[in-house]
């Protein structure tokens, strides 16, 4: 009977070993299998508590994104936050895109792409990028990077995008920056409702004396009074309060019924208030006068020269308008209050010339207006031209030339302006892009493009593919180029089955990838390598690029496996298009 015992106990000691060793085995293989579903291979020997931020690269976004990494190798590591708009494998990188970047490179690349003025294409990618949760570059706090994002969207004018940053991340450095940037956008477009609507962003974690202003303001713009009373009270026993916004505020609760005339243009929320409460408001703004306030004026119909004939008011507000401060509306509505004699008028082409630079302009736009037939437009037009040129205000104009230009419309204008014409009318991406029309006498023109254009059936396109290769393969003249190799390697990369007679090694063979690109590819900088090949496409559209360099741009996140922007290239660069 002992003997059996001993045995039962024998049996389950060697039995719970067993299972432990099997359990441990488990874990092990998970951990390790985890590390192996990273696309950034961090090597187990770098591995410490510098490095403890790598983390799963098949982790999914919360909207809360505050990440404590627990494993055995970081259990001190304190909470790390990270910060963005999109899940980061929507674009195929991962929270780790930029583990082995320097902040350095990053900074640098950042900084010319704000010197450029970027594309479509080049601005959606580098939004993809930027906006991305992640963690930052080697050398960049989290502070740091969250503030490089704040800046980068504020000085984009991304408001939606502002928006959904603050609905997506909770405490962040710039917080208050960001909701002021909303409030004061709304206030210069002189949409008070929209800015009260963005109050509810200024939460317990916003310390900022600006902001609860405007919440105060809000209350009272909203009938809600006694709040508003309670709030003030609130801000003047912290001494967050001033007695000009006092002064303002009691006079809007009727608390007092007279207000000081005094115009503040400390800010716009006191330039605003001040519009609200000064009677016979008339503010004359001048080189000095900020931006915003420039704006609002503007939303507020508050901008007028009471004499058409102070060219000194006029050429500042002319400045203003080629800056972008105000409408340019209101410079041809000024223009046209400009009086000229009828005989000035009849020989405007002539007389032009000797009047001072704005009545020369009024002058020749007031006879554009005049003007009954198409080619006299025209002729006005360009003339108009020429005098903003040279009084240094070509932005004030290219807009309206364009649109006017486009309200002729180009099979009335005369042929030997038609050319110039054509590059000055504006029209948007699609409208340039124009019709996409299939040609399966070119590879990377045919229906086989329906995959990424129409998100056609995969067994379909497979046939194409089958059908287009035999039909070009009998035409021995065919020569496959660099967007038809761009084209079937993206094919490859997808999964579909590329004909033996499509010789890849020899057609790439006749181009070459930069050799610096390919070295941010080995140090698994694949984050880097986009913000390069934004860089690279800059101002221009893909359609606008070279083949070869459309072909190695292709190939470079192929290899990346940014498919996601691949694509936006792909169908920018390939399609044959038609107006």
């Amino acid at each position: 009977m002992i003997l059996k015992s001993f045995k039962n106990f024998l049996f389950l000691f060697f039995f719970l070993i067993a299972a432990t060793a099997i359990q441990c085995e488990e874990q092990i293989d998970i951990w390790k299998n985890k590390n192996n579903s990273s696309n950034q291979n961090v090597p187990q020997e770098n591995l410490n508590i510098e490095d403890s931020k790598v983390l799963d690269s098949n982790f999914k976004i919360n909207k809360d994104s505050e990440i404590q990494i627990e494993n055995n190798l970081a259990e001190n590591t304190p909470t790390t936050n990270i910060y963005g708009v999109y899940d980061p494998e929507d674009f195929n990188f991962n929270v780790n895109m930029w583990s082995t970047t320097n902040s350095e490179d990053v900074t640098a690349s950042i900084s010319r792409l704000k010197k450029i003025k970027l594309s479509k294409t080049s601005n959606d990618i580098l939004e993809s990028i930027l906006l991305s949760f992640s963690y930052p570059p080697k050398g960049m706090s989290d502070d740091d990077f969250v503030k490089l994002k704040i800046d980068w969207l504020i000085q984009n004018d991304k408001r939606s995008l502002i928006e959904n940053f603050l609905k997506q991340n909770q405490n962040f450095v710039g917080k208050s920056k960001a909701v002021q940037y909303l409030v004061d956008k709304s206030i210069s477009q002189a949409k008070i409702t929209d800015g009260c609507r963005q109050i509810k962003f200024i939460d317990t974690t916003v310390k900022d004396s600006y902001l609860e202003k405007f919440k105060i303001y809000c209350l009272v713009f909203n009938n809600k009074k006694s709040q508003a009373q309670l709030l003030l009270d609130l801000l003047r026993e912290q001494k967050l309060s001033d007695k000009f916004f006092d002064d303002k505020i009691n006079f809007l609760l009727g608390i007092t019924t007279n207000t000081s005339d005094k115009i503040n243009e400390q800010n716009l929320l006191n330039f605003y208030l001040s519009s609200l409460t000064v009677k016979d408001f008339n503010y004359q703004p001048n080189k000095k006068t900020k931006k915003e306030i420039w704006e609002y004026l503007n939303s507020a119909n508050l901008i007028k020269l009471d004499d058409v004939k102070d060219k000194q008011k006029l050429r500042e507000l002319e400045m203003s308008a080629n800056l972008g401060r105000i409408d340019e509306k209101i410079i041809f509505d000024i223009y046209k209050q400009i009086p000229f004699s009828l005989n000035t008028l009849i020989n405007a082409k002539n007389l032009y010339q000797t009047l001072d630079e704005s009545d020369s302009r009024a002058l020749i736009y007031q006879k554009f207006l005049l003007s009954d037939d198409d080619k006299s437009k025209v002729e006005y037009l360009f003339l108009l031209e020429e005098l903003f040129k040279k009084g240094g205000m070509v932005d004030l104009y290219s807009g309206f030339l364009s649109d006017k230009l486009k309200e002729i419309g180009s099979e009335n204008i005369p042929n030997n302006f038609k050319e110039i014409a054509e590059k000055k009318m504006k029209v948007n991406n699609e409208l340039i892009l124009g019709k996409i029309k299939y040609d399966d006498k070119n590879l990377h023109q045919s229906k086989i493009l329906r995959f990424y254009l129409e998100k056609e059936n995969e067994k379909k396109v497979q046939k194409d593919i089958n059908r287009i290769f035999k039909k070009l393969s009998k035409n021995k003249k065919y020569f496959y180029s660099a967007k038809d190799l761009a084209l079937v390697e993206s094919l490859a990369k997808d999964g579909f089955d590329i004909p033996s007679s499509f010789n890849f090694e020899k057609i790439k063979s006749d181009y070459e990838i930069p050799k610096n690109l390919l070295q941010l590819i080995e140090k698994d900088q694949n984050a880097f390598l986009a913000l390069k090949i934004v860089e690279i496409i800059g101002e221009d559209e893909p359609y606008q690029l070279d083949p070869e360099t459309i072909y190695f741009i292709t190939n470079l996140l192929n290899q990346i496996d940014l498919v996601t922007i691949r694509n936006k290239v792909l169908v920018s660069a390939l399609p044959k298009r038609i107006q």
